[in-house]
């Protein structure tokens, strides 16, 4: 998967991202093992039990490196011209998400779902924590403009043929203030199909 985030580089070995706010979006490409159905139960994460996982048994992750702005386009051309139908799909989480639980719910929901379109995470400065909420809402405004030139370069993007947004809790209250804000300003020329799939908990 794309990664594009606006949380802060952790210096912690092993992990990647925080969940404070960083001034620059930042851009990873990773691959995450998923063990067969047979030893797993669909549509949940297998959480490693200890570190380094156990393919065979956990989701493991296979690759975790930060790219350049420059390669997270060639990243996203190239996925876009393997899969059928010339879609991304997106998935912006909600409030209470270490950046690890976004990647490994994520990788989940393609994986269940056999979706074949280029997959694109975008991960917000979530503490992950029940008692951040005001932190995590403020976050989600934080995040506001690097969505915005997401969509905005998917949009001008004559290789995508279809975006299709999923947005859960927290993710549906910014999501659905970029697209306001989104439309109108972009020429209809240059505009995909945006299918907005709303998670529970949506924000009004």
């Amino acid at each position: 998967m794309l990664v594009t985030t606006t949380r802060s580089r952790s210096m912690i070995n092993g992990k990647m991202f925080t969940g404070e706010r960083a001034r620059d979006a930042a851009f990873a490409e990773i691959t995450v093992s998923i063990p067969p159905a047979n030893v797993r139960k669909v549509g949940e994460v297998a959480w490693p039990k200890r570190l380094p996982s156990n393919p065979a048994t956990d989701f493991a992750t296979l690759k975790a490196e930060e790219i350049s702005r420059d390669d997270a386009r060639k990243w996203l051309s190239a996925s876009v011209k393997r899969s059928r139908d010339g879609s991304v799909l997106v998935f912006i989480h909600g409030f209470n998400n270490r950046f690890e639980d976004s990647v490994y719910r994520f990788a989940q929901i393609v994986h269940d779902s056999g979706v074949a379109s280029a997959p694109v995470l975008v991960t917000w400065p979530s503490r992950g924590s029940l008692l951040a909420y005001g932190y995590d809402r403020e976050s989600t405004n934080y995040t506001r403009n690097a969505l915005e030139l997401l969509f905005q370069y998917l949009a001008k993007d004559a290789q995508v043929k279809e975006v299709s947004i999923l947005a859960h809790s927290m993710g549906n209250w910014q999501t659905k203030h970029r697209l306001r804000v989104l439309g109108p300003s972009t020429p209809a020329a240059l505009m995909r199909p945006l299918v907005l799939r709303m998670g529970p908990g949506a924000y009004r």
